[in-house]
């Protein structure tokens, strides 16, 4: 993928995260060309190994981190879209982390002011994407999603 083709994904990805947060009075994310190179980074490791797991840097907390995969040529909006759509599962009641909504509560995170995104195609011609959020959100102390999982304003 060619450098501007991956800066017109990265922008679309960053857009449509931006649409969704506002919604969730979120300030909007800046894109940090050094997480879009980290993120990249991980992501061509990823599709060398055509298995999706969350990296070293995200598990130690140093960073948010949303992947995906598809059989085929993913959209920035398709993307951002999957992530999102979590948002029926999120129970903003009983606010707090959960596996089925975790990467929509990462886009939306209101301290989270910075992310990455990189894109990778595997052999076999599926993509990997990894959109990397700093500060880091889903943060599992007590209050954190009270104050950063906002219910999107009708």
């Amino acid at each position: 993928m060619g450098k501007s083709a991956s800066k017109v994904f990265a922008e679309e990805v960053l857009h449509s995260h931006n649409e969704y947060r506002r919604k969730h009075q979120a300030p909007p994310l800046k894109l940090s060309s050094k997480l879009s190179r980290e993120a990249s980074r991980y992501a061509e490791s990823l599709a060398s190994t055509r298995i999706l797991k969350h990296s070293v840097e995200s598990s130690k907390g140093s960073c948010g981190e949303n992947l995906a995969w598809a059989s085929y040529d993913q959209s920035g909006k398709d993307v951002s879209d999957r992530w999102y759509n979590e948002v029926q599962q999120y129970n903003f009641n009983r606010p707090g982390f959960n596996s089925g909504t975790g990467h929509f509560t990462a886009m939306v995170w209101k301290s989270s002011r910075k992310m990455g995104v990189g894109k990778a195609q595997a052999s076999d011609g599926s993509t990997f994407v990894v959109a990397r959020y700093t500060p880091a959100g889903n943060i599992i102390n007590q209050g954190h999603f009270e104050a950063n999982v906002l219910a999107a304003r009708s």
